[in-house]
């Protein structure tokens, strides 16, 4: 599998992601960056082709939700640089989506006056092409290529995606929120196992603190602000984080019995609540209880803004867009008040670098608007963090649900990556990657096998999970996972590979090995080994568990200069003796490479490792001991952690 970020490698902003699944290229998000106002805005699409032909080389486009770094870049992609081919995305983001790209790009075109910008009839072609993407529901793009949304939370429509085509699977989170809020739900996706997730990080190392600490900490400033005659600025984007800190807002004000006014961006809240009565069904469950009888976004001590309120005296409170303080009302609103230290700025989200937003966080005094404006800083600022993204904790629940056999970190800091890399690595014992933008990355993914099940296995796997969901006293739920145990009997070119229950297996089927094969035999030295050549070849399993060695060695307590491989292999050997109750041979190969053997046929050993690559573990069993088999894949588990 091949993976290039255009935009969002180490970085923040012009999400773009260039995955080649099977024989299949998708491009995951087509997103502006907020900090540039040139061609660095857009990902470099050059690197796909220089000739212009987009439409031959990329099999489709999926974006995840509405937010400018995500889906600003489209229309220029689709209609400025030529690309035809199927646009996927949400309903609520196919709505959405057009609503944002005109409004910034009236502010680019018409009050900035830039020129060359895709225009209002750009937009409309581009949604033009849009195929609607829904939750849980199978999309063939082709004959091949599929995918799947599910529910990301982060803002109404956001969705992360799975792909799959031929052998191989990609799952691509987009932004999610593993914590549910005031008006969406948690992200969540089924056990996947796809061969790579593409996470974003862009909080990769904060645990947060409580949701319930942080409304209480935003409530108090806001309130202290006002009681002194502040005016308090709250720069966030039209939906989704609006939403959330508007209800918290309308609620305090509401039981403190305050008339200080609350203001929203012109035009936004209604916009707002017609988007959020049309698709109710992305919402929390108790917005949905409680829609039908009271409208949560009808507030009562919100109002709509008027540009000449900047200049009234007095206390008040602003909601205005966007976000990162870089254009629009907020940067107008924050020119006027940012002298007066009476006055408040609170930033809910993150700031993407080379915006207002983030030069006033990191503590600047004098900012520099454009080339021509320069302004002191007296506002108080506050940093209160309650952006939709997820946390650490957050990001690494994800893993755990999708159980990937590769993770691959978009969306963050580069420093933020490396941190969050090496907990993925220790936790999960998977791959993980952190590639920069322009950076081709090659994954080697594993070959399933196909084969037909016969009825009988089948009927009888299904039997006993029905009654095995009966012992354990569950509700009856649909199957969606079957175990299987069986024989494997492979095809020879006339017959398909076939899973068969062991009562069909007849040995006479079997065809003699034609020559050697590369599978492991039985340990020499073992009673198997005598009579081995008098056997028919068996199924062979093998698996390979991939660790972080630096982290085993610092757990096991090893000295710097041992070789945690050998270290690992001997806490193995000792615990199957143990737990087990079964001899373990040691065997010393002409390399110095150790193996053990437990049983007859199970082989633990750790092969050699190249320079940069990640230690490994193999392990292979036949299929007539899968239960002793099982436990010593336990074993291996619990010793790496």
């Amino acid at each position: 599998m091949k993976i290039v970020p255009l935009g969002a490698g180490q970085d923040v902003g012009r999400s773009c992601v260039l995955v080649t699944v099977g024989s299949k290229t998708i491009m995951f998000d087509c997103g502006m960056h907020m900090g540039y106002n040139d061609e660095r805005r857009f990902p470099d699409f050059n690197y796909i082709t220089t000739t212009g032909d987009f439409t031959s080389r990329i099999d489709a486009v999926v974006i995840t939700h509405f937010h400018l770094d995500h889906c600003g870049a489209l229309p220029h992609f689709t209609e400025q640089r030529g690309y035809h081919g199927p646009i996927f995305m949400t309903p609520p983001t196919k709505a959405i989506c057009p609503i944002l790209l005109e409004d910034y790009r009236k502010i680019t075109v018409e009050r900035k006056g830039e020129t060359g910008f895709f225009t209002s009839q750009h937009i409309k072609d581009c949604m033009k092409k849009v195929v609607p993407l829904h939750l849980h529901e199978t999309v063939w793009v082709d004959d091949e290529l599929e995918l799947r949304a599910y529910y990301a939370g982060h803002v109404l429509g956001a969705a992360m995606v799975y792909a799959r085509s031929g052998n191989e699977s990609v799952v691509y989170t987009g932004d999610y929120n593993m914590t549910p809020d005031r008006h969406l739900g948690a992200a969540w996706i089924e056990r996947v196992r796809p061969d790579v997730l593409i996470t974003e990080s862009t909080y990769g190392t904060t645990i947060r603190d409580s949701k319930r600490a942080r409304e209480r900490d935003f409530l108090e400033k806001v309130h202290s602000c006002v009681q002194r005659g502040g005016k308090v600025l709250i720069p966030c984007f039209a939906l989704g984080r609006a939403q959330e800190l508007c209800i918290l807002i309308e609620t305090y004000w509401e039981r403190m019995g305050l008339t200080v006014p609350v203001y929203f961006s012109a035009g936004l809240t209604e916009k707002a609540n017609r988007y959020y009565k049309l698709f109710i069904n992305w919402t929390n469950q108790k917005i949905k209880e409680s829609f039908v009888e009271r409208n949560p976004f009808d507030f009562k001590h919100i109002k709509a803004w008027s540009r000449e309120y900047a200049d009234l005296p007095g206390p008040m409170v602003l909601f205005a867009t966007p976000g990162m303080l870089h254009i629009g009302t907020s940067l107008e609103v924050f020119k006027k008040w940012a002298g007066d230290e009476r006055n408040m700025l609170i930033m809910p989200g993150y700031c993407v670098a080379g915006t207002v937003g983030a030069k006033v966080l990191s503590g600047m005094k004098t900012v520099d608007i454009d080339q021509y404006t320069q302004i002191n800083v007296n506002i108080d600022v506050q940093n209160l963090s309650f952006s939709a993204h997820a946390d650490a904790k957050g990001i690494v629940e994800l893993i755990r649900q999708a159980a990937p056999r590769n993770v691959v970190l978009v969306h963050g800091e580069k420093s933020r990556m490396t941190v969050l890399k090496s907990k993925v690595m220790s936790e999960f014992g998977c791959p993980c990657y952190h590639p920069a933008n322009g950076e081709l990355l090659e994954i080697a993914t594993s070959q399933d096998v196909q084969a037909l099940m016969s009825d009988q296995l089948f009927q009888q796997a299904w039997a006993q999970e029905q009654q095995r969901q009966l012992d354990e006293g569950q509700e009856a739920r649909p199957i969606t996972q079957l175990p299987v145990r069986g024989v494997l009997l492979l095809g020879d070119g006339r017959q398909r590979t076939r899973l068969l229950d062991p009562s069909e297996f007849d040995l006479d089927q079997v065809p003699e090995a034609s020559g050697p094969i590369d599978s492991p035999l039985p340990v020499a030295g073992s009673p198997a080994a005598a009579d081995a050549a008098d056997r028919p070849e068996t199924v062979v399993f093998s698996t390979q568990k991939v660790y972080d060695g630096s982290a085993v060695a610092q757990r096991l307590g090893l000295a710097p200069d041992s070789d945690p491989a050998q270290a690992v292999l001997a806490a193995i050997g000792e615990l199957l003796a143990i737990d087990a109750a079964q001899q373990v041979r040691n065997n010393t190969g002409a390399d110095g490479a150790r193996t053990i053997g437990v049983g007859s046929s199970i082989q633990i050993s750790a092969p050699a490792t190249t320079a940069g690559s990640l230690p490994a573990l193999r392990v292979s069993w036949a299929w007539e001991e899968e239960e002793l088999a099982t436990q010593a894949l336990a074993t291996v588990n619990r010793v790496l952690g």
